[in-house]
């Protein structure tokens, strides 16, 4: 299935466009890629775009200036385009306009989205949202601006091509996006592999502090709120520990957790294929990939060991006896 933009925005003359709160590089790149098209081919739409603050490596791509933090009181949007987000409670601050328009379209490729908008273009064994986003603009049309937003998010939610998302149809996406000028190098390096001090020191400290558990088939670690405060890190920066742990040979789950505010964490789970974290995040609320997924728990970090990896557990036992 297949959806063209000129024919989601017929008789449209304002949209506004949000993604997910804490927003990833597929976020930023699906929303601001689509914002820029919608800006070069549609100026007589008019279009705003909702996130919480972008982290500062993606601030490389055009257009992060014109990113909305606060919604206007009272504004109501003939269309509101909801961007990687499986749940309209998790588009956070931008909810209200959600709510209010006139029309709702959701782009995602969630397993776990359960079709929340009045139309919606969800497509779970996609890559990322942001190639769902290229398939549905006019090819020829498409700027190097939009390509290098685009690009940023296929390559993070790919994990730079490993994963097993990735697909033939990934691959001819982003080398069509690389022909139209993409110095996809400068992006990888800039937005995906490089990191500050404070970054390493954390995701340092994540690794020292790790447990094996469930015999050494779960690899676990969590950050506290006293310990970020001591780094100065904000939740940006512990993006890709989760994804580190789960290299961790000989094990089949990785879960990283960190506090959001006293005992309220935000965990993430990472699979080697065996177990599905989706239903195990659906389970506690959250939502996600068969590999990759999250949620939200209250309780202490023991709490949270103790529950999730139960429910890790039931997989394990029930494809060990198969």
């Amino acid at each position: 299935m297949s959806i063209q933009l000129s024919d989601v925005l017929q008789g449209k003359k304002t949209v506004a466009l949000g993604g997910h709160i804490r927003p990833d590089g597929d976020c930023v790149g699906s929303s601001l890629g689509l914002y820029i098209y919608l800006k070069e081919q549609y100026p007589e739409v008019e279009t705003d775009v909702y996130l919480e603050e972008i982290p500062e490596s993606y601030q490389m791509i055009h257009g992060t200036d014109a990113v909305k933090h606060n919604i206007p009181e009272g504004r109501q949007y003939d269309l509101f385009i909801c961007l990687d987000c499986g749940d309209e409670m998790r588009l956070g601050f931008s909810e209200p306009l959600f709510q209010a328009a006139k029309e709702t379209f959701c782009i995602d490729h969630h397993v776990s989205n359960r079709a929340f908008a009045d139309k919606n273009y969800i497509v779970p064994d996609a890559s990322s949202t942001s190639e769902l986003v290229y398939r549905m603009l006019d090819k020829e049309k498409i700027s190097l601006y939009t390509a290098e937003a685009l690009y940023m998010g296929i390559i993070h939610d790919t994990g730079v091509f490993q994963y097993s998302c990735t697909s033939p149809e990934t691959m001819e996406a982003a080398a069509e996006l690389l022909r139209k000028g993409v110095d996809g190098n400068k992006i990888i390096d800039k937005t995906y592999y490089e990191k500050t001090y404070i970054q390493n020191q954390i995701l340092g400290r994540a690794l020292l502090e790790s447990i094996l558990i469930l015999d050494k088939k779960c690899i676990v670690s969590s950050v506290s709120k006293s310990e970020m405060e001591f780094y100065e890190a904000k939740p940006s920066d512990l993006e890709g520990i989760v994804s580190q742990l789960r290299l961790t040979q000989g094990i089949e789950v990785a879960m990283f957790m960190y506090e959001l505010e006293t005992r309220q964490f935000k965990v993430s789970l990472r699979s080697q294929g065996k177990v599905d974290v989706s239903t195990i995040a659906q389970f506690f609320g959250g939502g996600g990939h068969k590999r990759a997924a999250g949620f939200t728990m209250k309780g202490t970090s023991h709490d949270v060991i103790n529950n999730v990896g139960a429910r890790i557990v039931l997989q394990l036992d029930r494809k060990d006896n198969l």
